[in-house]
């Protein structure tokens, strides 16, 4: 029985070692993976730094003209329609004043030329009659 214990004991110490052993490596492994995650960031935020910094700077440069040409167009198509509702309100009024003043005008003449026709047909016919 004590050989038996003595190979047990043999077998007991080895995967204890394995073990150890095992858990060191995961335990490097895991410093392994940390630095290179810390390398990793380092490189994401200097090309962040570098690049994205600068174009989302430009970017939002960009966006405000845009965005002050949108609102000089909004005023100025603003500015326009003011002045054509304005301008077709005029020629309106315009023109009914032209309306009115040469329906005034001519409205002496026609009736001069209809009580023209009256007396002429009137002479016409008394001559028919004599």
């Amino acid at each position: 029985m004590a050989g038996e214990l003595a190979t047990t004991n043999l077998l007991l110490g080895i995967m204890a070692a394995v073990s150890v052993l095992e858990a060191l490596a995961l335990i490097g492994l895991g410093i392994a993976g940390l630095r290179a995650y810390r390398q990793v960031m380092e490189a994401v935020n200097g090309i962040e730094t570098r690049q994205v910094a600068p174009a989302v700077t430009r970017l939002n440069a960009i966006l405000d003209d845009v965005k002050a040409v949108s609102e000089r167009v909004k005023l100025e198509t603003e500015r326009v329609d003011h002045a054509i509702h304005t301008t077709m309100g005029r020629i309106d009024d315009t023109a009914d004043r032209v309306r009115w003043n040469v329906r005034a005008k001519t409205s002496r003449l026609v009736g001069f030329i209809r009580g023209l026709r009256v007396a002429i047909e009137g002479m016409l016919q008394s001559e028919v009659r004599t």
